[in-house]
This record gives C-alpha cells, sequence and structure tokens, in this order.
C-alpha cells in the first residue's frame, strides 16, 4: 500500500527488452538500504517489484500486462518517473490509500496556470465515470490529488506549486497518457451497487 505521496523522482537509466518481461534500471535519491530485494515501489502509479539494486539504482521487471494497462510501455531512458516505497506499520498517511494497481490510462485535456498554481483537466474513461466525484481522492501518475470537478466527460484537479516541482506533472503536456488509479472506496461502492442491481 501507499499514500500517493511522492518521494523522489527517479530516472530511467536503462531498458532492457532482452527478456520476457521489460527490466528497467531506475536511479533514486531514495535510501535504498532499507528497501529489499522484492520489496514493492510504486513508479509513477505502478506498484513494482525491486528485482535488484544498487547503492542508487533498482531494478524492475514490467510484464506484457503491466504494460498494456499502463503507460509504462511510454517510458525511456532518460526518462522521469515518480516514485514511492511502501507503507510500513506506523507511517504517517498523508495522502489516501493508493495500491498501485493502475485501473486504466487517459489524456490529458488540457493545463491551465491559474495563480501560482495549475488547472489540469483529464478525460475520464467511460467505464470510470461513476467512481470519480468532486471533493474525493483520485491518483494520477502515482500522486494524491484531490478531484475539484467533474463534468460529462472530463475531471479537473488543482495542482499547487510544490506538487508540480516535486512530481513529473511538470513535465506533462496536453494529450499525454497518464495512469489512472480511483480511490479505494469508491472502487468497492460501485462494486455493491452493480452487484444489488443485478440481484
Amino acid at each position: 500500500m501507499f499514500t500517493g505521496l511522492i518521494q523522489d523522482i527517479g530516472i530511467i537509466r536503462e531498458r532492457d527488452q532482452s527478456r520476457a518481461d521489460v527490466r528497467f534500471e531506475i536511479e533514486t535519491n531514495m535510501t535504498l538500504e532499507d528497501i529489499a530485494v522484492g520489496a514493492s515501489i510504486c513508479c509513477s502509479g505502478c506498484c513494482l517489484s525491486v528485482v535488484e539494486k544498487t547503492q542508487n539504482t533498482f531494478s524492475v521487471d514490467v510484464s506484457k500486462e503491466s504494460l498494456d494497462k499502463t503507460n509504462l510501455s511510454e517510458w525511456k531512458t532518460g526518462g522521469r518517473v515518480n516514485l514511492e516505497p511502501s507503507l510500513k506499520l506506523g507511517d504517517e498517511l498523508g495522502g489516501h490509500m493508493v495500491s498501485g494497481h493502475v485501473d486504466t490510462t487517459t489524456k490529458i485535456l488540457n493545463i491551465t496556470p491559474e495563480g501560482d498554481s495549475y488547472r489540469i483537466k483529464v478525460e475520464i474513461p467511460d467505464e470510470l465515470r461513476s467512481m470519480i466525484a468532486s471533493k474525493g481522492s483520485i491518483a494520477i501518475d502515482g500522486i494524491s490529488l484531490t478531484v475539484n470537478e467533474v463534468e460529462d466527460t472530463y475531471f479537473g484537479v488543482n495542482i499547487i506549486p510544490i506538487t508540480w516541482s516535486h512530481t513529473t506533472l511538470g513535465d506533462r503536456q496536453a494529450g499525454d497518457q497518464v495512469n489512472l488509479e480511483i480511490d479505494m472506496l469508491a472502487r468497492y461502492v460501485a462494486r455493491q451497487l452493480e452487484v444489488k442491481l443485478n440481484a
């Protein structure tokens, strides 16, 4: 489990496609001493297991399933990645509960400066429309955000300066695909309603 509070921006040092899964080597400023091989790190919203590590890099294997369902297929050497290690018992939950299981990718429609902040409009995938609510939580590329507005085809989020500068959102442009994870509670409520309607 994660909180959606990004701890570091990693740099992709290598993309190895010589195996069944794609292996990425990521450089980070996070302290890796306490992160064991096999532990999980949320990488731009996708929960991945550490398979190798050095003092300042770690490697992850990404399956075809994950490549098909996330924007990780677009990752290139030199690219920047949002990083968050998994929660430990007793850690403060400062964002919201994020599983690192990406629901889908979706498109940024536009980015508009608003004072020192930025307003981002994101396309709503049809299958998730009922699970996104104003003032609810959502994770975009692993970042815990509050939904400010919801319309038929899009939702809006406001990005404060520290989030803009300490995540990869500052790299984003209209048309980019981002990883989207809806709030866990919304997913279970929607499932309960579906079961009741079909009973």
